[in-house]
């Protein structure tokens, strides 16, 4: 897989000076003692309060770093990519650090970690300054293992302790705070594809139909493979995990987490499918979706949740001084507003039934949806693969609506079918259609013929889209069949657009539409163009004679 990298070497360096390069408030700073002692600490802090320090290896950003401000980290040390920090550079942040009211460390469960941190520690009591040190084991992935994974659901505490310590609590009680929090918070992740570490080589375990669950935030296998089906029955299968791990009778505050690469889109989709899962009736306070202990460009997310009481609800509440940090909020139902109606138009005309309307329109809508996939690899070549996929949606939108179309008066089933493509399609093509629908229904109300009614509603959408005969788009097809018609019949129209659908092929390049943005020659036909020669196709097969 490919990275954005200089030297394998200098990554972790280069990317800390970038982000506090763009922090911009000018309360970060680093340690000196590049590259070995990586150490991202507050530029503001003045040690008369309990230093709270996390870290571990990079690749996990925004963590460590991000979450470094008022109200969450006092430091945070990186190693290189998922590498433990170094004892000498754990120890430089708490010297950085730490004053007479001491330091907690907060440490994920991987040995390195505990090792380094627990050592670094240890050194730091012999000088005098006073640590405690908080291990977070929040994984439930594995659930007999002796010593589970930190995770995500790490957050929690650092939030918790960060807020406390700011609020000028002793050590003593921040550490407390933390172990407890620590107990009652239970994370699961699950991913689609491993994560590739730049300047490495990849191989990806994970089939084309398979996930993983319950893998760890450095790539480690999960705990079982996992067939690849909906979001909604993946997340139940989280949930269902997950929610055998709750008390019941308690309220919790949900994480939902980016591991690395899943678009925005589908993370909202992810969040959805949580609050609607097992979970919801638990879940009162949620933090994301979105990037906070990533793994890389790991295709996967993670939920972490911890149980609440009036602390911890107020410490994951109150606002913190960093940008990475997503505030908590409340659960709240969509709030959905009534569309407001036409103020002017004509009245809807009741369903009528025509029975070679509705065949017509029938063999329409089903060759357009089995065009789907042909539309979309067409498509795939030039612009964004979903010319079929869009079509189709308004074709089935349709045939849906058939039964309450007014099959008897052809003017008003235009307007109709205009109205329907306008709504359901989207996009620059359902816009398009609808235009043309719309204008040919207001030339049949005037008495025009069929034929000249689509002529008329082609030369609205010729207009309003900005295309013309030659620049490669449908009405390369559709000009050329609708004139063809007027002129000569159905037969006529379909050999037209046949012949003009083939002509955009050799077309070197397109003036409008998707395809414009493309620099190279293109050398298939555009979808639009062969979307219309194969319904008129369809239509003349329809009516020939016997």
């Amino acid at each position: 897989m490919k990275h954005f990298f200089n030297r394998k070497d200098t990554i972790v360096t280069e990317a800390l000076d970038g982000f506090l390069a763009t922090a911009g408030s000018g309360a970060l700073a680093r340690l000196d003692g590049y590259p070995e002692i990586k150490v991202v600490l507050r530029a503001d802090w003045d040690k008369t309060k309990v230093a709270v320090v996390s870290g571990g290896g990079a690749g996990h950003e925004p963590s460590h770093a991000g979450f470094v401000g008022a109200g969450m980290l006092t430091a945070a040390i990186s190693g290189e990519i998922f590498a433990s920090p170094s004892v000498e550079a754990v120890l430089a942040a708490i010297r950085a650090t730490t004053g007479p009211a001491g330091c907690l460390l907060i440490v994920k469960n991987y040995t390195g970690d505990r090792l380094n941190f627990g050592l670094a520690a240890e050194k730091a009591r012999a000088e005098g300054l006073a640590i405690e040190m908080v291990i977070v084991a929040d994984d439930i992935a594995l659930p007999d293992i002796a010593q589970p994974r930190g995770v995500a659901g790490t957050l929690f505490v650092h939030k918790i302790a960060g807020h406390l310590s700011e609020s000028g609590h002793d050590l003593a009680s921040v550490a407390a705070a933390a172990r407890a929090a620590a107990k009652d918070i239970v994370s699961l992740g699950i991913s689609l594809s491993s994560c590739s570490i730049p300047g490495q080589a990849h191989e990806e375990r994970f089939g084309a139909d398979d996930g993983e669950l319950g893998l760890g935030i450095h790539g480690e296998p999960g705990v079982e493979r996992i067939a690849l089906e909906a979001a909604s029955k993946l997340v139940a299968i989280m949930a269902e995990r997950l929610a055998a791990r709750l008390d019941p009778h308690s309220r919790y505050a949900l994480l939902i987490n980016n591991l690395g690469s899943v678009p925005p889109l589908e993370m909202s989709l992810i969040a959805n499918a949580v609050l609607s899962s097992s979970l919801a009736k638990a879940v009162a306070l949620t933090i994301g979706p979105g990037h906070l202990m990533t793994a890389l460009n790991m295709n996967g997310f993670s939920l972490s949740l911890i149980k609440l009481d009036a602390e911890r609800e107020k410490a994951l509440l109150a606002p913190v001084g960093l940008h990475a940090w997503l505030p908590a909020k409340p659960v709240r139902a969509p709030v959905v507003v009534a569309m407001a109606k036409p103020v002017t138009g004509t009245a809807t005309k009741p369903a009528s039934r025509d029975a070679a309307a509705e065949r017509l329109i029938k063999a329409v809508c089903q060759k357009l949806i089995s065009l789907e996939e042909p539309l979309n690899a067409l498509d795939a070549k030039a612009g964004d693969g979903d010319t079929g996929s869009t079509v189709a949606t308004g074709a089935r939108s349709i045939l849906e609506r058939i039964d309450t179309l007014p099959l008897a008066d052809n003017a008003a089933t235009a307007a109709a079918i205009g109205d329907t493509l306008g709504t359901s399609m989207g996009g620059s093509s359902g816009v398009l259609l609808s235009i043309f629908f719309t204008a040919a229904s207001q030339a049949l109300g005037s008495g025009t013929s069929l034929s000249r009614a689509l002529v008329a509603g082609l030369d609205r959408m010729a207009f309003y889209g900005g295309a013309r005969i030659g620049d490669r788009t449908m009405l390369d097809a559709l000009e050329p069949a609708l004139k063809a018609l007027d002129a000569s019949g159905l037969e006529a129209a379909a050999e037209a657009a046949r012949q003009g659908a083939e002509a955009t092929a050799a077309m070197q390049k397109a003036k409008a539409g998707r395809s414009a943005y493309i620099g190279r020659q293109l050398d298939t036909a555009d979808p639009g163009a062969f979307a219309v020669a194969e319904v008129f196709a369809a239509v003349a097969a329809l009516f020939a004679p016997a």
